[in-house]
């Protein structure tokens, strides 16, 4: 099982991205998926979430407002929107999976994890 993110890049501060997480080999509709981050010499980061049993998203408190994470079923994508990026937002984001029905940004909790994807904040 794989997960794959994408849609990452350099951006100015104020802009936005959205970063996709494609899985393969399995079908995201039987999972709750979470988003992370990990900045340089920081530790990982819990950014938002995405529950299996009724589709209800979290978000970090720090970042409510400014990033918002969906699912498109039909797509066996999730998303994770980034919206007023700031320079501090620089960091690897990645996806990850677990099977229990409600999310929650905790990493010890999720099993399947794809390479990441940089984000860059900057002018």
């Amino acid at each position: 099982l794989q997960l794959v993110e994408s849609g990452g890049g350099l951006v100015q501060p104020g802009g936005s991205l959205r970063l996709s997480c494609e899985p393969s080999g399995f079908n995201v509709d039987y999972y709750s998926m979470g988003w992370f981050r990990q900045a340089p010499g920081k530790d990982r980061e819990g950014v938002a979430c995405i529950s299996l049993y009724d589709n209800r998203s979290k978000i970090a408190e720090s970042l409510k407002g400014r990033f918002t994470v969906t699912r498109n079923r039909g797509a066996n994508t999730v998303y994770l929107q980034l919206s007023s990026l700031k320079p501090e937002d620089t960091a690897i984001y990645f996806c990850a999976s677990h099977s229990t029905p409600w999310c929650d940004i905790v990493a010890e909790k999720y099993d399947y994890w794809g390479q990441g994807t940089q984000v860059t904040v900057s002018l």
